[in-house]
């Protein structure tokens, strides 16, 4: 197989050893290419060069971030994708159920190729820019803000920063009285004055260590986009919708000020006025609107063989 490798060298766990072992792990049966990325957005135009260049697989060997410019870079071709962890989180690599390791990951990633355990996938879509696992907006947002702003904090200090940021942002940084958007859906859904939003193209929304943030289990990369939106973040709100999230595998429930809704084809944010966003985990620049939308079997993912 002609593989092409993406690695972002300066993600969280990415070693020169590990990247070696994986290395001669995927060169001793297949075609390999490895590159590196120096910049935001690079994983993009090589995913595609390598798409372009008749490469059936790229890999990425970093965080969230690099496989999400992996997808959107070949989107659209026949070329599969597959992440390798390399990042403080890895949501969309353990999400597959590979090991949250590169190196273990890389075993059990040969055996699917062995097994040729490679599977279509949906994908969601945000104002033009492809998400795998989710795009959050509103209070959401401003928490990753907060996180990406510590800057080389983030490598060492991983979960407990975003624990921290959460409660700093929360207490500090976020108007609560004044909500951003309002949410509108093909369902003829309405949701006035909502403060958080959350679409979630698969489950689970992210981990707090091994455990997982589960907003909507029933969020699979076959299903249309699970949407939660709050209407007020108050911590008599957000606090318990966060403890049955963890400690719950019935995601989110509805009440007067928290809805959750399945099987969402699209959806659009009408902001109140300009909202931040992010997707995958990336924060992007606040907009007036936000137009997503599920795409099915619209790439195809190496999956692990017990899935």
């Amino acid at each position: 197989m002609k593989i092409g490798l993406i690695v972002n060298p300066v993600a969280s766990s990415v070693t020169k050893r590990t990247r070696l072992v994986i290395q001669k792990a995927f060169a001793a049966d297949h075609e390999l290419e490895v590159v590196e990325t120096s910049a935001k957005g690079d994983g993009t135009k090589l995913a595609a060069k390598f798409a372009e260049g008749g490469a059936e697989l790229v890999l990425g060997l970093g965080g969230d971030g690099t496989i999400n410019e992996i997808v959107n870079g070949t989107l659209g071709s026949d070329c599969a994708i597959a992440p390798l962890p390399g990042g403080s989180t890895n949501v969309f690599a353990r999400s597959l159920g590979y090991p949250n390791e590169a190196v273990e990951a890389t075993a059990v990633m040969l055996d699917a190729l062995n097994e040729k355990s490679i599977k279509p996938a949906s994908v969601g879509i945000a104002n033009g820019r492809a998400f795998l696992f989710h795009v959050g907006a509103g209070f959401d947002a401003a928490v990753v803000e907060n996180v990406e702003k510590k800057g080389p904090l983030k490598r060492y200090l991983g979960h407990p920063l975003f624990v921290a940021s959460t409660i700093t942002t929360w207490l500090r940084k976020v108007d609560r009285s004044n909500p951003w958007f309002s949410i509108e859906t093909d369902s003829n859904d309405v949701i006035e004055g909502a403060q958080l939003g959350v679409a979630l193209n698969c489950n689970p929304y992210t981990y707090l260590g091994r455990r997982p943030i589960d907003l909507a289990p029933e969020a699979t990369l076959e299903t249309d986009l699970s949407l939660i939106a709050l209407t007020k973040v108050s911590a008599t709100k957000l606090g318990p919708a966060l403890f049955t999230a963890l400690r719950s595998d019935q995601g989110i429930p509805n009440s007067k000020a928290t809805v959750h809704l399945q099987g969402i084809k699209k959806a659009t944010f009408i902001g109140y006025k300009p909202f931040p966003y992010q997707l995958d985990g990336e924060f992007l620049d606040p907009v007036a609107e936000l137009e997503l939308e599920s795409r099915r079997d619209a790439i195809r993912v190496v999956v692990p063989t017990q899935n």
